[in-house]
């Protein structure tokens, strides 16, 4: 190699260095211990308290023995700008470990690509990506998520519906206006070692998956805010993007020279006792499967969400050929044969197992709480917003009054969101259950 060839290579080694130390490796899981707070900053869809809580619950039945603390601070109608206004008192102050950025839609305006409209966004954004450095906090950006064109074009958004110029921008070109603010989004959280979550494109997959046999499958009612079906996809996205555990619990029993082994990793096995025809023992799983409430439950199963993100496994090698019923805490939850036992269950989605109604009053408890806590804070933040957002409100001694009676408020629903987390938690710790495989009467 001449000394040409040389000094080419070493700049090349050198250049490469430089680009590794300036692009600092992405975020790709979400890592709360005890102790920890996660707070979801965000608009209406955020405020609608609905992806959030499922996340929620996710985390709550994954990990019963951690106290996690999750603050949403979404408020309707808001542009970046508006959660840079609030931050300190609405996010800095819960001292988060990570916080969730999902905003944009309000800020392309409804209407065609606008520079300076997106200028104000790229500015507002960068500061509040800043600002969430500035506290120790992680980001976890998430692009705009679906706006729906096809039903804007029969049902405009309200606050344009009066407008037909604004109305025919946003059913031909808002999605694709999202389409680049999210594009902006994920180059951000690329350039600064930040999460990034794809909304638009894992919400637009299903749906034209879905309207291939259903034209009119919808879960965006108004074009804008998901229902809990959608708001489902959207937990989904969020945690399997973010490398969520995948997995509940693994019980491998199999039955070596007339005598059963069962073993579950590190979960607790117990009382194994069994013959050719039988089987049975007790086993305390370390979490619950990831439940939604009812209104969620399509959502939840077109994204397969139980068995890839809460796979609860049974897998019995060694039983005569035959039927078996499957019991736990004596309730039978179904009946397999010895070739399907084999093989392997899965029972995170079976609504006879005493573990998924216990993680479904775990769900029917956060739901409680976003309704009765959660959504009224939120809807306070938007009432303090749309009452002193104008020039000269605030700082006035109406606004000083106003917060004395508003921080009262905020406590008493903090206060109240804190005791539904202890009941919740509660709720959430796992028990020993009585798991026998017996031969099915025909």
């Amino acid at each position: 190699m001449n000394r040409q060839a040389i000094m080419t290579w070493c700049l090349l080694v050198l250049f490469v260095g430089t680009l590794a130390a300036e692009s600092p490796k992405p975020v790709t899981s979400i890592d709360l211990q005890d102790g920890d707070a996660f707070v979801f900053l965000g608009d209406s869809i955020t405020h609608q308290c609905l992806y959030t809580q499922y996340v929620e619950d996710y985390f709550y039945t994954r990990y019963p023995e951690r106290r996690i603390h999750f603050y949403n601070s979404g408020v309707s109608g808001d542009k970046a700008g508006d959660a840079l206004a609030r931050f300190e008192g609405d996010v800095a102050l819960q001292t988060p470990k990570y916080v969730s950025v999902l905003l944009g839609m309000n800020d392309g305006t409804y209407r065609h690509f606008d520079r300076e409209t997106f200028d104000r966004y790229e500015t507002d954004m960068t500061q509040l990506i800043e600002r969430i450095a500035s506290i120790k906090a992680t980001g976890i950006l998430m692009g705009p998520s679906m706006y729906d064109s096809r039903v804007s074009v029969s049902k405009p958004p309200r606050w344009v519906a009066g407008n037909p110029e604004q109305v025919a921008e946003v059913t031909g070109y808002y999605a694709p206006v999202l389409a680049f603010y999210g594009a902006w989004v994920r180059d951000q959280a690329t350039h600064r070692g930040l999460g990034y979550v794809d909304m638009q494109n894992t919400m637009e997959q299903l749906t034209r998956a879905q309207r291939v046999e259903n034209p009119e499958f919808n879960m965006i009612p108004d074009a804008v805010h998901p229902d809990a079906n959608g708001q489902a996809v959207m937990a989904f996205a969020m945690l399997e993007q973010m490398s969520a555990n995948r997995q509940v619990s693994a019980i491998n029993a199999t039955k070596v020279n007339d005598k059963w082994r069962v073993t579950a990793g590190q979960d607790e096995v117990a009382d194994v006792q069994g013959d050719d025809v039988s089987l049975s023992f007790t086993f305390k799983a370390g979490s619950l499967p990831w439940v939604l409430p009812p209104e969620a439950q399509l959502g939840y199963a077109l994204t397969k969400s139980g068995h890839k993100l809460s796979n609860e496994r049974v897998r019995v090698l060694g039983l005569a050929p035959g039927k078996y019923d499957v019991r736990i805490d004596g309730a039978t939850v179904g009946t397999y044969t010895h070739a399907v036992l084999a093989a392997k269950i899965e029972l995170q989605a079976n609504d006879k197992t005493p573990q998924y109604q216990q993680a479904l009053a775990v769900a029917n408890l956060n739901k409680e709480r976003n309704e009765k806590a959660i959504h009224p804070l939120r809807d306070k933040w938007a009432q303090l917003r749309n009452r002193f957002t104008r020039p000269g409100k605030t700082g006035t001694e109406e606004h000083k009054e106003y917060l004395v009676e508003f921080n009262k408020e905020i406590e008493g629903l903090n206060q109240l969101a804190a005791e539904y987390e202890a009941k919740i938690y509660e709720a959430a710790r796992p028990v020993a259950r009585k798991y026998e495989i017996v031969a099915a009467v025909e």
